[in-house]
């Protein structure tokens, strides 16, 4: 048998102390060691009014709830004869006023040619390696995951100032960070869905692929990242939309979880070279795009000396008027798009297509208003430039440059034309989150996403979410 202690997470901290067990008579059984020394963490005395069905009465006691939630969720879902034993702290980690690390969590070892293992020289998550060989291949004393997360999110000024964690249990965080969401995605990650190869260098451990490499295809030439050379899984993993999930079990189950893709076509006599389907990111807010499309006119917000526009006042009269019962094409910047969706349709815009400002593939909009009627949707920088040279030559109603706003029929949202879900591969590389992550394209959102959404529900199974297919189809 091989083993590493190699770990995506971190160092185990000491003074380990079991806190209790959860378990399934289903399923598994899940042990969460609280690691934080007394006073901090899990044991923090801060005296909190119980919320959201958490009825622990101090911040320490609500933390610790909230994890052996999550972990009963997992427990009453997984099957294995070996308990699982979660390490697990809250302790300070990076945030600035604008941005937080919510938390991280890993496997604490890998194993490959144990007793039982399916696949021959291939790393296994210490978890899954244990379950397969039905008995408990973690070193004495050691967890199989190690699990961190940021104990200052919104309690001070420099670490995201604002609601924080919510620590209820009822999937109510409102504009707080759902706890239970964030872990039960790092357990996920604990449990195996992560590649234990660089895929910043495309280096595999001792030479050896992990269980993950055996699913992952590029799509683009149906080659899987084993069968791959370190320097084209560094390719794979910046290709956008060329990295997919082989397994079996996601692929059956892709068609009754992921919804049909958004799709913007151009067209018209005055498209010319703008005319052809769009990839677009949808919005969180207005209605969604459905099989009855909205078409009309693209005409653009021009407030800006450059003749671009931002949307993000209430538009001036004759802008207003040359929107009004078209599309409304704005461009991001300045104002959350929420205020850009209110102000043009105010104006009388049937519907608004962002043009993003940075280069690089088109994500979703961002926001809540329940006010906003109209579909919105994000195009990239370059597709925005390409619009925009299209409505040069127009009149002040008119563009002759048409714009359809729909689903495609057979097309799902964060899939390749196989429809196999695609994974989370942006260029450039994102450390920590690049290949380990499903695509953020994904509609509905799932909770493997690279961000926590917050329309996520504590849910890890479909018809909801893809997670579980993942996790059976590497072993569990």
């Amino acid at each position: 048998m091989t083993k590493t202690s190699r770990t995506l997470s971190s160092l185990l901290l000491s003074g380990a102390a079991l806190a209790g067990a959860l378990c399934s008579a289903q399923a598994a059984t899940v042990t969460i060691i609280n690691q934080n020394a007394p006073g901090v963490g899990f044991n923090d005395p801060t005296p909190v009014a119980p919320v959201g069905g958490n009825t622990g009465t101090t911040l320490g006691q609500q933390r610790l709830i909230a994890f052996q939630h999550a972990a009963d969720i997992w427990g009453a879902t997984l099957s294995s004869t070996v308990p699982i034993r979660i390490g697990a702290s809250f302790v300070p980690l990076s945030c600035t006023e604008n941005s937080a690390v919510l938390g991280s969590a890993g496997a604490n070892e890998i194993f490959a040619d144990f007793t039982n293992a399916p696949r021959p020289n291939t790393w296994y998550p210490s978890a899954l390696a244990s379950k397969l060989a039905g008995v408990d291949t973690a070193t004495p004393g050691e967890p199989h995951i190690v699990a961190r997360f940021n104990s200052r999110l919104g309690l001070f000024p420099d670490c995201l100032p604002g609601p924080g964690f919510y620590l209820g249990l009822d999937n109510n965080a409102g504009e707080a960070t759902d706890l239970v969401t964030v872990l039960l995605h790092e357990m996920a990650h604990g449990l195996g869905f992560q590649t234990f190869t660089d895929d910043e260098t495309g280096a595999e451990i001792l030479d050896i692929p992990s269980v993950w490499d055996h699913f992952l295809v590029d799509n683009r030439n149906e080659q899987l990242w084993v069968n791959m050379t370190p320097e084209q899984r560094v390719a794979s993993a910046i290709s956008s939309r060329g990295l997919s999930w082989n397994g079996p079990i996601v692929t059956a189950a892709v068609p009754a979880v992921l919804d049909p893709r958004s799709r913007l076509t151009v067209f018209g006599k005055a498209a010319g070279k703008a005319a052809g389907d769009y990839l677009v990111g949808d919005a969180s807010f207005g209605p969604p795009l459905g099989r009855k499309a909205v078409k009309g006119q693209v005409m653009p917000v021009i407030d800006q000396p450059d003749g671009t526009g931002l949307a993000c006042a209430p538009l001036p009269k004759q802008n207003a008027w040359s929107i009004r019962g078209n599309i409304a094409l704005v461009s991001r910047g300045t104002c959350p798009f929420v205020d850009k969706a209110r102000n043009v349709q105010a104006a009388g815009a049937i519907a608004m297509i962002v043009a993003d400002n940075a280069p690089g593939e088109p994500t979703g909009l961002s926001g809540s208003d329940p006010s906003i009627r109209i579909p919105s949707v994000r195009i990239s920088q370059a597709d925005g430039v390409r619009l925009r040279a299209a409505l040069q030559t127009r009149s002040r109603h008119r563009s002759g440059v048409l714009a359809s706003l729909g689903v495609y029929k057979y097309r799902l949202a964060g899939a390749d034309e196989q429809r196999r879900i695609l994974m989370y591969t942006p260029n450039p590389n994102q450390p920590g989150s690049s290949v380990s992550h499903y695509t953020t394209e994904a509609k509905p959102n799932q909770l493997m996403e690279p961000s926590i959404n917050s329309d996520l529900s504590h849910t890890v199974t479909p018809p909801r979410d893809l997670t579980y297919p993942l996790l059976r189809d590497i072993g569990w």
